[in-house]
């Protein structure tokens, strides 16, 4: 059985993306191309964002540290540090309103 310290990655990829020219930094925590199930922390310092893409499919994202704005169209959510909230089915985009680190769980068909 594998496990992680999600506290002790979290500021291991802060730290990286501190380091990073582009603010930002991941790890895919879990998953894979033969795993149906794939997380993904993700770090961005404050004012970095994933620019607007594509829903990668049935997905969340919980907020590990820091705080985030998700838009989707029209529609916003911002959330701190515990929260959690689901991806709506639409292109969408994240920015960092501090620094922060997320967790991105992903279903894909396989």
């Amino acid at each position: 059985m594998e496990s992680v310290s999600v506290p002790d990655l979290a500021a291991e990829l802060r730290r990286t993306a501190e380091a990073s020219h582009s603010g930002r930094a991941a790890h895919t925590v879990h998953g894979g191309h033969e795993h149906a199930l794939r997380q993904t922390a993700i770090a961005l310092l404050a004012g970095q964002e994933l620019a607007e893409h594509e829903s990668p499919g049935e997905a969340t994202l919980q907020v590990l540290a820091g705080r985030v704005r998700l838009t989707a169209g029209d529609e916003a959510w911002e959330g701190g540090s515990g929260d959690l909230v689901a991806i709506p089915d639409a292109r969408h985009a994240l920015r960092a309103l501090d620094d922060a680190v997320v967790l991105l769980t992903v279903v894909s068909p396989r």
